[in-house]
C-alpha cells in the first residue's frame, strides 16, 4: 500500500508568502462553548525563515492544541512565548461582554483585539474555521486550520493555554465550581455545583443552561 505524503502544515503560509500577504498571521481561538469563563483569541507571526528551514527542534509535533496533552501545550507556549523572534497577541472578552454581545461577536472581537497587539501589524491573516465579516484584515479561512497550518496551531496553543491557566486562577477564587477541573464546560460535576451554588460572576447568563424551560400549555 502507498503511504500518504505527510502533510505540508506551511503550505498555507508559503502560498501567502509567494503572493506577498506578508507579514501573516495565525488566528485561533478557545472557549467558545463552556458555560462559564472568557472567550480567548491568539494571533501569532511565525518567523518567514521557518517556511523553508522548518520549525526548530524544540518545536517539532506542534499541532492543534485539542490533539496536545496539556503538558505538550504547556512545553510549547513556554517555548513560542520566549523566542523574541515569535510575535503574538492574546486577548480575552469576559462573559458579562459575551451576555451583551454574544459569543460570536465575542469571539470575533478577541480575535480582532488579539490581531491589534501585533507589531509591526499583520497583512493577512490565517483563520481556523469560517470567514469573519468583521475581521479587520483581509484572511484567509481554513476549516480544521488548527491541524493544517503551524500559524494556526500556534495561535490555538497561546489561546488554550492563557484560558486554562486563567481558569486555573478562577478555581481559587470560586473553589465551589472546579473550574481548575473542566474549564467552565458543562460537566455533571460543573452542572450540579451551578444547581447547588447558583452562577457565580463568571457565568454566561445567556447561555442555555440559564434560560427557563417553556411552560406546559395544558
Amino acid at each position: 500500500m502507498r503511504r500518504k505524503s505527510p502533510l505540508d502544515l506551511f503550505a498555507f503560509e508559503r502560498d501567502c508568502h509567494s503572493r506577498g500577504l506578508c507579514p501573516l498571521a495565525g488566528v485561533d481561538e478557545a472557549g467558545r462553548g463552556p458555560l462559564a469563563g472568557p472567550v480567548v483569541a491568539a494571533a501569532v507571526c511565525l518567523p518567514p525563515e521557518w517556511l523553508e528551514r522548518g520549525l526548530p527542534g524544540s518545536l517539532q509535533g506542534l499541532n492543534d492544541s485539542k490533539q496536545l496533552t496539556e503538558a505538550q501545550r504547556e512545553r510549547f507556549f513556554n517555548e513560542l512565548t520566549a523566542r523574541p523572534e515569535v510575535r503574538f497577541g492574546v486577548a480575552c472578552v469576559e462573559a458579562g461582554m459575551i451576555d451583551e454581545i454574544n459569543i460570536l461577536r465575542a469571539t470575533h472581537l478577541a480575535m480582532n483585539q488579539a490581531l491589534a497587539q501585533l507589531t509591526p501589524a499583520a497583512k493577512h491573516a490565517l483563520v481556523d474555521g469560517c470567514a469573519v465579516a468583521s475581521m479587520t484584515l483581509p484572511h484567509t479561512a481554513i476549516v480544521k486550520g488548527d491541524a493544517r497550518s503551524y500559524s494556526i496551531a500556534a495561535a490555538s496553543v497561546l489561546a488554550k493555554v492563557t484560558r486554562d491557566r486563567l481558569m486555573a486562577d478562577f478555581d481559587r477564587q470560586y473553589p465551589h465550581y472546579g473550574f481548575a477541573a473542566h474549564k467552565g464546560y458543562g460537566t455533571p460535576q460543573h452542572l450540579r455545583a451551578l444547581a447547588e451554588h447558583g452562577p457565580c460572576p463568571l457565568h454566561r447568563r445567556s447561555f442555555a443552561w440559564q434560560k427557563p424551560r417553556q411552560p406546559e400549555l395544558f
